[in-house]
């Protein structure tokens, strides 16, 4: 399809130049604001009543909202064989995350029962399924591990006098310890989401939490690599703990031969276990682990959510997210269960065998819940290996996620730095330190960014109201005498300095060497004109000397001559007084025309590029900090300094009422220098210059 194809047709504009001024005036801009005060707001809060209490229980529950409207013909069917399938798929995933997790096998059954029913009625996301993961399952069993190794607990055997693990006290220790910080973790996540904190999952961005994933994946084949080959390696913790365990592995290598009892789940209690209150005086050893495992976990849920919720045309409320897996946590953490998180390939299955709502998270705790009562033991035979192996399996996506490798060199290099970053961070800094590094390193690239934008110099394109990069667009002209500057980011305090270079550079006026130059030639027109006044004043005294001695030879004369002399004296002596009077005058005026001739031939123009104006378009900037202001004062005072005038254009309107509070507008900085648009701006200056008025004829602006 051609370009004449894809037109839509044409549109004619006639209006009058806008600056703020007449925009403000011809939009009618409110004098007050319609928010309303503080105060009012707090009290709105404060005030209770039947509609709103109503609200904000059904907010913070949601099952009372959906359940009263479940469709039992459309729903039910497929949300019973999906509750049936992921309730299957809950059993091997929970007893082998529980090991990730260093605890007995029973308690990850716990984590796929307490939680998962606490979802399914504070939770937002229909699709989603949430239970045991092995990501917070492995950064639960780092914390227990770290916490109580098994150095703690060897005693010596009876028999043979040698040393061996106290397994039972190792175990009544380990879930402690995962229970009082998975408890701690939800306290952190429904704080923060009480006070609306869920915008905080943005500073994780989709590249740095997918290579995180992916990072540890790897950690989780490498802690199951023992239970895979049938060896006992202690875990290690820390930075570069994962060279540690492959050496490990190495050594046993050739031992393998006479290693053949095969390791097996063992005993699974029957029943449920009344609730206890974790240990809290561990949280100051584990509030670190705590917070990171609250907010991976919590990153997700609300990624999987948000992808499923688009897919399927409905929300996810981020907060109540947020409040929700705090909540699944601080239950769970009653119930000795570990941290929870969303499960991408149970989410999948879910999606792909027609579940619809969170009911089919009901029925798969029902199914998970039969297994604890009675059918617990059926797994106690199972050896370990075969839980490696579901685990190592249900990390297939994980590792699907280095195709973002490629994907993302196409696409944004920057995105791709965060990601292997992110990697090696977390591989080589274990989960906990390699995620704070991964977050800062991409915090610094959002910085980079700002400090490395775009500056262009915008021209006309014939025909059009437009302005282009004249880098970027061949037929974008720039306009004899005006400079139109932008940049690609918001100017702020990081990189004002930036910006004044920048256009020091784009527009080619130094202005620094100019207002050197102009402060030397006015220096030096001072000198000149006092020259000139004192030149000036010696010839004044002079004609006044001459004057006075005229005067007194008339004086003179006047006695000596005769009555019919005096006539005639007077008359020499008018005479004589007008040709000096026509001299002196003359004087004055040529002393006039040369300071006057040769102020214009110093002043010339005050630029080399003959640039009478300057427009900056603020159109990228979302607000102004005082650095800005600041910036923006000292740019108009500099450049009127050298007779360029400066104007703004494309202000938003928090923009121009930040510039106003902060008393940026003045009698020398008014609004009318404000213009809604650069062709608005463009056109005020040519008129103003007397310019041609090709551009209002092109454009019929």
């Amino acid at each position: 399809m051609g370009v004449e194809e894809q037109r839509a047709g044409e549109f004619y504009v006639e209006r009058d130049v806008m600056n703020e001024l007449c925009l403000d005036k011809l939009a009618r801009r409110r004098t007050h604001s319609t928010r309303p005060l503080l105060k009012e707001r707090v009290k709105d809060s404060l005030r209770c009543s039947v509609p709103k209490l109503k609200r904000s229980v059904l907010s913070f529950i949601p099952i009372l909202s959906w359940l009263p409207r479940y469709s039992v013909r459309q729903d039910a069917l497929g949300d019973l064989i999906s509750g049936i399938s992921i309730g299957i798929m809950h059993l091997p995933m929970g007893l082998a995350y529980a090991l990730l997790a260093s605890v007995p096998p029973v308690f990850g059954l716990y984590t796929s029962f307490y939680p998962v029913l606490m979802y399914c009625i504070f939770g937002t996301s229909r699709h989603i399924s949430v239970g045991a993961f092995a990501v917070t399952s492995i950064m639960i069993g780092t914390t227990t591990e770290r916490l109580a190794p098994n150095s703690n607990f060897m005693i010596l055997n009876g028999t043979n006098g040698t040393e061996v693990i106290d397994v039972v006290a190792r175990d009544v220790a380990r879930v402690q310890i995962a229970a009082s910080t998975t408890l701690l973790s939800g306290i952190f996540l429904f704080l923060l989401g009480m006070i609306r904190f869920g915008f905080a999952v943005t500073f994780l961005s989709d590249p740095m939490v997918r290579a995180y994933m992916t990072g540890a994946g790897i950690h989780v084949v490498l802690s199951q690599l023992p239970s895979l080959f049938g060896i006992r390696v202690g875990r290690f913790s820390g930075p570069l703990s994962q060279v540690y365990v492959i050496a490990t592995l190495i050594s046993y290598y050739c031992k393998l031969h006479s290693l053949y009892k095969v390791a097996v789940i063992g005993q699974i209690p029957k029943g449920l276990k009344a609730p206890r209150s974790p240990d809290v005086s561990m949280w100051g050893s584990v509030v670190g682990d705590a917070f990171v495992v609250g907010i991976v976990g919590y990153a997700l849920n609300i990624s999987l959510g948000k992808i499923f919720g688009q897919k399927h045309g409905y929300n996810v409320d981020s907060n109540q997210e947020m409040v929700a897996i705090g909540l699944c946590n601080i239950v769970g953490g009653f119930f000795q269960c570990h941290a929870i998180a969303a499960s991408p390939s149970r989410t999948l299955l879910q999606d792909s065998t027609g579940g619809k709502t969170q009911v089919v998270g009901l029925i798969s705790s029902v199914l998970v819940l039969i297994f604890i009562l009675q059918l617990g033991s059926l797994f106690e035979e199972l050896p370990k290996a075969v839980l490696a192996c579901i685990v190592l399996v249900n990390l297939k996506g994980l590792f699907m996620q280095f195709k973002d490798i490629p994907a993302l060199w196409k696409s944004n290099k920057v995105d791709l730095l965060v990601w292997l970053v992110t990697l090696v961070c977390t591989i080589l800094l274990n989960l906990d330190i390699g995620l704070g590094a991964s977050i800062g390193f991409s915090m610094l690239t959002v910085i980079f960014k700002t400090q490395l934008p775009r500056y262009s110099i915008l021209g006309h394109v014939p025909g059009t109201e437009l302005y282009l990069d004249t880098d970027t667009y061949e037929e974008a002209k720039e306009i004899p005498g005006i400079t139109i500057f932008r940049s690609s980011t918001t100017m702020y305090y990081t990189n004002a300095q930036l910006y004044l270079d920048a256009l020091q550079e784009k527009s080619g006026i130094d202005i620094g060497m100019l207002l050197m130059k102009k402060k030397k030639r006015d220096t030096e027109e001072k000198r000149k004109d006092e020259k000139e006044k004192n030149k000036a004043k010696k010839e004044a005294k002079k004609v006044q000397l001459h004057i006075q001695h005229i005067s007194s030879r008339v004086k003179i004369e006047t006695l000596s001559l005769c009555q019919s002399k005096v006539n005639w004296g007077f008359e020499q002596q008018g005479n004589g007084f007008d040709q000096d009077s026509k001299t002196d005058i003359h004087g004055d005026d040529h002393i006039t025309q040369m300071s006057s001739t040769g102020r214009e031939g110093e002043m010339g123009r005050s630029s080399v590029n003959d640039t009478h104006t300057i427009i900056l378009d603020l159109s990228t900037a979302n607000f102004a900090d005082t650095a800005t202001v600041k910036t923006l004062k000292n740019i108009f005072l500099n450049y009127r300094k050298i007779d360029i005038d400066i104007y703004l254009t494309g202000c938003q309107v928090c923009v121009v009422e930040q510039l106003s509070s902060a008393g940026f507008f003045s009698e020398s900085i008014p609004k009318s220098c404000l213009f809604a648009t650069i062709h608005d701006a463009v056109l005020h200056c040519l008129r103003l210059h007397g310019a041609s008025d090709d551009l209002t004829c092109t454009t019929n602006m």
